[in-house]
C-alpha cells in the first residue's frame, strides 16, 4: 500500500504519516515548507522530503490514496495529478474516520479545553488497560505520537477541531468523525478569519451535534449560555447530559479533587481543568471504567504539552508555558494561575499571534483578560500583521483594547526579554502565553536564563 501526503509537514499530518509508516505502510509526502518540530520528527522517521515543493511524479497509478492537508491549495499540482489518475483523495479527518468507523468514537469539541480533555481521556483509558486509537493536538506524557491507529482497538479518542477540513472541503473537521460520544466544553468566538460572524461560528457546533450518532451521548458544560442556545436550535438524535466543574479545594499550591470524603491531589489546576475532568468522568462512567481507576489516573495526570506546562520551578518561582490565544482561554489561564498561587505575584506575557488576535476589529474582545495579573505584558510583531495582510495597529490600540492602564506593550522580542530579566522573580509566577513562538525565541532556553531563587 502506498499513501502519499500532500502538505506532510502539518502538526497532525506528519504525526499520521509517521504512525502509518510504523505500521508498515509505504508513505511518501511533499510540502513547500516544513518547520520544527515536524521537520526533525519526519527526518528521524526517514520521511522528510529531499526537496521542498510539489512533485506530481510522486503519484502514480499504484498510489493507493492521497491525504490532503489544509496547508495545500485547491490548485495543488499533486492534487490535480491524483484526480487525473482517479486516486482516492482523503482529507485528514475523512481518512481517520475511515479507519475508525467500526469503533466507538469519542470526540471532544469546544472552543477551549479540547486538547486537555482528550489527553485526560487517553490517560485514563491507558490506566484502565483499554485499547484505543487516538488523535490529539499536542504531545501527551506516556504517548510517543499525537496519532495512533491500530486494527484491534475498541475505541477512538479524538480531539475534534472546528477548523476547516481541507482546501476543497470547507466543512469543520469534527463533522467527519460522526461521534458516538461527544463532549462540548464551551463556545467562545474564535477563528474569525474563517468564521467572520458569531452566527457562522455557532453554526459549526450545531453541525457537530447533529452528526452525533443516533442514540449516542453528548456531554456538555452546564454553565455555558452559548451551548444552551445551540442545543435549543438543533435536531439532536443523541442523548444530551450536562456536567459542572468538579468540586475541588486548593491547599498550599496543590489542587485536590473532592469525591465524597476523599481528596485526590492533582498535578494540574484551574477551573477549566476541573470542568475537563468532569467531562472525562462522564465518558468513563458511560463506558464502564471504575471510579477508583478514574481518580487514581487523575492523580498522575500531568497535562498536555503547552497547556499550563510548568517549564521551570524553584522554591520561590514557577514558570508556566501556555498555548492560550483566544480571549476566553487567556482570561481563564491567567485567573487559574493567580488563584492557584494567591500568595505570589503574577507576571503574565501574552503574544498576539493568530489571525483573530492580530485583527484590529477583534482586539476589543481582549478587554479585561489580563486584569488578574500583577504585571501584564503584551507582545506583537507588526511584520506579522503585514505578513497576514491585516490592518496595522499600534501600541495605543492594544492599550485601549485591553483596557488595562498598567499594561506594558512591546513590539520587539528583545524588549520584553530585557524587561523580564530586570524584574525580581522571587515569590513570582511567570506565565508565558502564545500559540506562536514569541518572535522565534526558544522559550525554554529563555526560562533557563532567568535568575530565580
Amino acid at each position: 500500500m502506498h499513501v502519499h501526503f500532500i502538505a506532510i509537514g502539518g502538526s497532525i499530518m506528519h504525526s499520521l504519516a509517521i504512525a502509518m509508516k510504523n505500521s508498515g505502510v509505504h508513505v511518501t509526502g511533499s510540502d513547500d515548507a516544513i518547520f520544527e518540530p515536524s521537520a526533525t520528527r519526519l527526518k528521524n522517521a526517514d520521511l522528510l522530503p529531499a526537496q521542498m515543493g510539489w512533485f506530481p511524479d510522486k503519484i502514480s497509478e499504484t498510489t493507493s490514496s492521497v491525504i490532503l492537508g489544509m496547508h495545500a491549495r485547491a490548485d495543488n499540482p499533486e492534487l490535480i495529478k491524483a484526480n487525473e489518475l482517479g486516486v482516492r483523495v482523503y482529507s485528514f479527518p475523512e481518512y481517520f474516520y475511515e479507519n475508525t468507523k467500526n469503533k466507538i468514537r469519542i470526540v471532544v469539541a469546544g472552543s477551549h479545553g479540547k486538547t486537555s480533555t482528550t489527553a485526560m481521556l487517553m490517560h485514563v483509558f491507558n490506566h484502565a488497560g483499554k485499547k484505543f486509537d487516538y488523535l490529539v493536538g499536542s504531545k501527551v506524557d506516556g504517548f510517543d505520537h499525537m496519532v495512533s491507529l491500530s486494527p484491534d482497538s475498541e475505541y477512538a479518542i479524538i480531539e475534534g477541531d472546528e477548523y476547516l477540513t481541507s482546501p476543497i472541503d470547507r466543512r469543520p473537521k469534527f463533522v467527519h468523525y460522526r461521534a458516538n460520544i461527544g463532549i462540548l466544553n464551551g463556545i467562545a468566538w474564535d477563528h474569525i478569519n474563517v468564521f467572520p460572524t458569531w452566527d457562522e461560528y455557532l453554526q459549526v457546533f450545531k453541525d457537530f451535534i447533529e452528526t452525533i450518532a443516533l442514540g449516542g451521548r453528548l456531554f456538555y458544560f452546564k454553565n455555558d449560555a452559548n451551548i444552551d442556545s445551540v442545543l435549543s436550535k438543533v435536531k439532536c438524535l443523541c442523548l444530551p447530559e450536562s456536567y459542572s466543574a468538579f468540586p475541588n479545594v486548593i491547599n498550599n499550591g496543590v489542587t485536590y479533587l473532592l469525591a465524597g470524603e476523599k481528596r485526590y491531589p492533582l498535578r494540574v489546576f484551574g477551573e477549566h481543568n476541573m470542568q475537563n475532568m468532569a467531562a472525562t468522568k462522564k465518558v468513563c462512567d458511560s463506558v464502564g471504567i471504575p471510579e477508583i481507576l478514574f481518580y487514581t489516573a487523575m492523580e498522575s495526570f500531568s497535562g498536555a504539552g503547552r497547556r499550563l506546562e510548568l517549564i521551570r520551578s524553584t522554591p520561590h518561582t514557577s514558570i508556566f508555558y501556555d498555548f492560550a490565544h483566544s480571549p476566553s482561554k487567556l482570561k481563564a489561564t491567567v485567573s487559574a494561575v493567580k488563584k492557584q498561587f494567591a500568595d505570589r505575584k503574577l507576571v503574565a506575557l501574552f503574544e498576539l499571534h493568530t489571525f483573530s488576535s492580530l485583527n484590529a476589529d477583534f482586539l476589543k474582545e481582549y478587554e479585561g483578560t489580563l486584569d488578574d495579573a500583577d504585571v501584564a505584558m503584551v507582545y506583537f510583531n507588526p511584520d506579522e500583521i503585514a505578513h497576514k495582510k491585516l490592518t496595522q495597529f499600534d501600541e495605543a490600540d492594544v492599550l485601549s483594547a485591553f483596557a488595562n492602564k498598567n499594561l506594558l506593550v512591546f513590539t520587539q522580542a528583545d524588549a520584553w526579554q530585557k524587561h523580564i530579566h530586570m524584574l525580581s522573580l522571587e515569590d513570582v509566577s511567570l506565565l508565558l502565553m502564545s500559540s506562536g513562538s514569541f518572535g522565534g525565541i526558544n522559550i525554554r532556553d529563555f526560562a533557563s536564563s532567568l535568575q530565580v531563587v
